[in-house]
């Protein structure tokens, strides 16, 4: 069910939601978190609440979008009220705003967070410099940002470093989770040697490979590059050599190791409602994140 209501307040949305929930039976207490999704504009909207109704499926939320219209508008709240089949499992509260209260995001989201459950605040682009000091960010126990969708994604995982603050996250961090399982399952097996060098393939445009560059001179402390080229991580013992190389669209994966026959491996790129649901799943500090962003200065550049 969907309920549009223009030229609105906060207070008749939370009336009507209140109703809603009563007629249609939707339980609040079942809801274990509030996810305050901050949009640049409308048009924007339709993918992120997409992606967090796939991710309410195992996290089931109350999710608040807000669309920041014209700044030099009047001042109007248009809302949007979706429950049942086109919310997921979240009841999705979609927020226009215009004009002045463009500025006032935090007052306009707090009437709707669900009491004694934590926020979480996701930029799926346009995040802040400093998404802790943000207005909608300081309510937020986790802050989830995606340097993938910047104007220059490189450059923005890298200045995560400086404004990185407990609880806070990237995406393209959840994007390598595949890629960092099947890097350690490999470097598991015998010989044990230590990693003499690591270097890491692919677009520079794409920050998840930053991410993994990082995590990886973090982990190995040994030299890693970072090279434009082929979507492909090597990984060089003194004896044995390691090679996992995918095309960039493709979805199969070819592991290379010195002395043991070329594998395929199932290993395509993750959607955002993918990572988004992992994300999700910790609400705590993510030190090994934190680590791979200090990394980063580690790594050296070609």
């Amino acid at each position: 069910m969907i309920v549009d209501m223009p030229e609105t307040t906060t207070s008749e949305v939370t009336k009507r939601l209140v109703s809603l929930r009563e007629s249609n039976g939707v339980i609040t207490m079942g809801r274990v978190l509030t996810l305050v999704v901050c949009t640049l504009d409308s048009s924007e909207a339709e993918d992120a609440i997409d992606a967090a109704n796939d991710a309410s499926r195992e996290h089931p939320c109350r999710v608040v979008v807000l669309a920041r219209g014209d700044r030099e508008a009047e001042t109007r709240l248009d809302a949007q009220i979706r429950v049942g089949g086109d919310a997921g499992a979240a009841e999705v509260i979609v927020l226009r705003l215009q004009g002045e209260l463009i500025n006032h995001e935090s007052s306009v989201v707090i009437p709707f967070l669900l009491p004694d459950t934590p926020v979480v605040a996701w930029w799926p682009r346009g995040a802040p410099e400093f998404p802790s000091k943000d207005s909608v960010g300081r309510l937020a126990t986790r802050r989830i940002t995606d340097a993938t969708f910047a104007p220059d994604p490189q450059e923005t995982i890298k200045k995560r470093r400086d404004s990185y603050a407990t609880g806070d996250t990237d995406l393209a961090w959840s994007r390598i989770t595949y890629w960092r399982a099947l890097l350690a399952a490999t470097m598991d097996e015998p010989p044990y040697e230590p990693v003499e060098s690591v270097t890491v393939s692919g677009l520079r445009e794409e920050p998840a490979l930053d991410m993994l560059a990082g995590w990886l001179a973090a982990r190995l402390g040994c030299q890693v590059r970072r090279r434009t080229g082929e979507l492909r991580v090597e990984v060089h013992r003194p004896s044995v050599s390691i090679a996992i190389a995918r095309p960039q669209t493709g979805r199969t994966a070819t592991l290379i190791r010195t002395g043991d026959p070329v594998q395929r491996i199932a290993l395509a790129r993750r959607e955002t409602r993918d990572c988004l649901a992992e994300e999700l799943r910790r609400l705590d500090a993510d030190e090994i994140y934190a680590e791979a962003l200090a990394g980063i200065e580690k790594v050296t550049y070609e």
